[in-house]
């Protein structure tokens, strides 16, 4: 995976999937849609201000509530590169890698603020917080579940391997 040098946007603890993205959206599975608004009711602006390849830092239990997919769908259509947060709700994280959304856990990711610029090496394990100049080391990632990040997602995997057996056939 390729280093990724972003914007940091900042949510607290038990950011819950409502949050991300409001029930009242949930009439639509289309990406673009859920995109316009997702985080509205934590920050009506949010959308407006994120720029693609952003990223959000929270605290404890991002992703908790329904086990919704519309989430971590729309944060990725949204243009949101990554999440990283302190912990995920085991839903969420799933689900986030299934769509083909990168989060990392990282224990101090409290320290890490608002308007701050990071680097993150997913191959390495490190963020680096430009702002600050400290550099952290998150827990690993698995190497499929990094295989499903790099290839979009779950379908887009599968779709790949698929493809691989019958160039074999």
């Amino acid at each position: 995976m390729s280093v990724i040098n972003a914007k940091v946007w900042r949510f607290g603890d038990n950011i819950d999937t409502d949050l991300i993205i409001a029930a009242r959206y949930l009439n639509t599975s289309e990406p673009t849609e859920l995109a316009k608004h997702v985080m509205e009711d934590a920050d009506p602006l949010f959308v407006e201000k994120l720029q693609k390849g952003d990223i959000v830092v929270a605290g404890e239990n991002f992703g908790c509530g329904s086990s919704r997919e519309h989430a971590p769908i729309a944060l990725k259509a949204a243009g949101v590169e990554a999440v990283i947060a302190k912990s995920f709700a085991r839903i969420f994280y799933r689900n986030a890698f299934n769509v083909g959304l990168l989060i990392l856990e990282l224990d101090k990711s409290d320290e890490i603020r608002e308007g701050d610029r990071v680097e993150i090496d997913v191959d390495e394990g490190t963020i680096k917080d430009i702002t600050t100049g400290k550099s952290y080391k998150f827990a690993a990632i698995p190497s499929f579940m990094q295989e499903l990040i790099k290839s979009g997602g779950l379908m887009q995997y599968a779709d790949k391997q698929i493809k691989t057996v019958k160039a074999d056939q």
